[in-house]
């Protein structure tokens, strides 16, 4: 069977090839009732749209390509339906890739989004360094980088939490309630925003006299919790937790579980990304919660307001992460043996 031409989908909506040319491309306008009729069209005949053709004679499609370490940690692959969502609306396409938290594979794969001449890139680097290929793209491609970024003063706009503010906070709840043994379930320490997220909450601990314990589980969730099961085997168990990333709170959780340790009774917890499943629980947790939805939109809009032609200087956009309060958390058991 001869495969569906563009010459097809006008016979069957009755309209010209330069109307369903204009109406898939958007170069020119058709109304929106043409523009119904030429895609119901496209759908009836099994027509796909030929986006490198497409790409050969205008030199740049309407895609945006989106990079993240990783579709499987759960703040990643809500980011990247968020930005698909704001790009279809707008008329894009999102191609997205992930570097596996790789440099090398991190390299690879920006250089097979760049080779779609995309018309923009969002950008969730893998490390605390900005990767070259991305760096020498920046001088002509619009580009928005978010969360992991380790450079001040970059010539492109970024996007990122406050998690300094995010860790001292989550501190002072379970400070509040008594707990003096603090461990910080971390993943990887060295990134930037663990970093930050571990500053605030040292700086809230130490200033109530308080030393917090640090133990990193990295970024799979079973070789998390065997990391954490291993070591309060070694070290015995701390009052309370916080956990840095929704990772890290699913292997604190597995941990507790395959130890026998009931929350909040015997230890209190503080997750990290808030997600529906954290209060679909016998005991709902507190946590941190990003503000992916506005994480989103900050970066699409930065984006699309370079990708019109703005040359105004880089901005750095700030979010609050702010703690919801919930029942993992309770009065120290230290506290309640004294009282």
């Amino acid at each position: 069977m001869a495969a569906v031409t563009i010459k097809d989908v006008a016979a069957e909506a009755g309209v010209s090839i330069a109307t369903v040319s204009n109406a898939f491309s958007g170069r020119k306008f058709v109304s929106p009732e043409v523009v119904r009729r030429v895609e119901e069209a496209a759908r009836t005949l099994g027509y796909q749209k030929n986006i490198a053709a497409s790409q050969l004679r205008t030199g740049r499609v309407k895609v945006v390509g989106v990079l993240v370490p990783s579709l499987a940690d759960t703040f990643f692959a809500a980011l990247v339906s968020d930005l698909e969502k704001l790009a279809e609306a707008d008329g894009y396409q999102v191609l997205v890739a992930t570097s596996g938290d790789d440099a090398a594979r991190e390299a690879a794969q920006l250089g097979a989004l760049l080779g779609w001449k995309p018309s923009g890139l969002i950008a969730v680097p893998c490390t605390n360094a900005i990767p070259d290929t991305l760096r020498r793209e920046m001088v002509a491609l619009p580009v928005v980088l978010v969360d992991r970024i380790g450079e001040e003063d970059l010539p492109v706009d970024t996007v990122v939490v406050d998690n300094h503010a995010a860790g001292r906070e989550a501190a002072q709840h379970v400070l509040e309630k008594g707990h003096r043994e603090i461990l910080i379930a971390a993943s990887v320490a060295g990134l930037r925003p663990i970093a930050e997220r571990i500053r605030g909450i040292t700086d809230a601990c130490l200033a109530a006299g308080v030393a917090p314990r640090i133990v990193e589980l990295g970024t799979d969730v079973e070789e998390g919790a065997a990391r954490l099961g291993a070591f309060l085997a070694r070290e015995g168990h701390p009052t309370a937790v916080i956990a840095t990333t929704n990772v890290t709170t699913l292997a604190t959780l597995t941990a507790f579980a395959q130890a026998g340790i009931d929350m909040p009774a015997d230890v209190s917890l503080v997750g990290f990304d808030d997600y529906a499943w954290m209060t679909a629980r016998r005991v709902p947790l507190s946590a941190v919660r990003q503000p992916i939805s506005d994480i989103a939109q900050s970066a699409w809009s930065c984006l699309m307001t370079r990708i019109g032609g703005s040359a105004d200087a880089a901005v750095r956009i700030v979010l609050d992460a702010p703690l919801q309060r919930r029942n993992s958390v309770g009065v120290s058991r230290r506290v309640l043996d004294t009282a």
